[in-house]
């Protein structure tokens, strides 16, 4: 059966990834981006969910076209990484606004459908770092820790009314983000990992997927690692 699945920040790395494996098991699937040329193929919506009003515009359009959401993978993040000393009130706060509390916005507004419809799968984008820490980036740890939180209240307050909510946090994964790392800093990263290579956001994509398929109707609350075990005991 086709469903409504709308991936925020859907427009490159991983995010395009998982709008791809929505797409190809046959869903309708719908992408935010915030800048640049949308990817053909799929309900591309120009959405920054830091606004509210464009949250609720965004959700009118795809549920006009594609019906009501039934699959949300929240996905859209930023980074503003700098040492604590270093970092502004604003680098910090722009952070959690965007990777926690726009989670919030596109979340609450698919809840109102799902609720309706006693069914639904939610699955946020965390990240190993909100697990692990990383010097430099403690306000997109914070931000990705949180999500964690969230997703388990959130699994007890809509479990009865077969809504799932669970997490995947990738390890380091091969995208634009890091590929523009120097030689020396991508060796470095992957003599952490005991897999010995970054992930391709389609294997992060695949596990996304299995958590909003019917064999995952039973996992909620959980957080899934694609890190080649760079975590492993968080």
């Amino acid at each position: 059966m086709s469903r409504s699945v709308l991936v925020t920040g859907g427009n490159r790395g991983i995010g395009l990834a998982i709008a791809r494996a929505f797409a190809e098991a046959g869903d309708k699937v719908a992408i935010t981006y915030r800048s640049g040329e949308p990817p053909a193929g799929f309900l591309a919506v120009k959405c920054d969910i830091t606004d509210t009003e464009q949250v609720e515009q965004a959700y009118k359009e795809i549920e006009e076209k594609h019906g009501p959401v039934e699959v949300l993978v929240a996905n859209a993040g930023i980074t503003r990484d700098q040492l604590l000393m270093r970092m502004s009130e604003e680098d910090f706060s722009a952070v959690l606004d965007t990777n926690l509390t726009g989670t919030f916005r596109v979340v609450k507004r698919a809840n109102r459908a799902m609720l309706r419809a006693r069914k639904g799968r939610i699955v946020l984008i965390s990240s190993v770092v909100g697990l692990m820490g990383a010097a430099g980036q403690a306000n997109y740890a914070a931000s990705k820790a949180a999500l964690v939180g969230f997703s388990r209240s959130l699994a007890r307050e809509l479990g009865s009314r077969n809504i799932t909510v669970n997490v995947v946090a990738p390890g380091f994964v091969d995208t634009d983000m890091t590929r523009v790392l120097s030689d020396e800093q991508r060796e470095s990263i992957v003599k952490q990992v005991p897999l010995a290579r970054y992930a391709q956001p389609e294997e992060v994509a695949a596990s996304v997927r299995f958590l909003a398929s019917e064999e995952a109707a039973y996992i909620t609350g959980a957080v899934i690692p694609v890190d080649g075990g760079l975590g492993m005991g968080h």
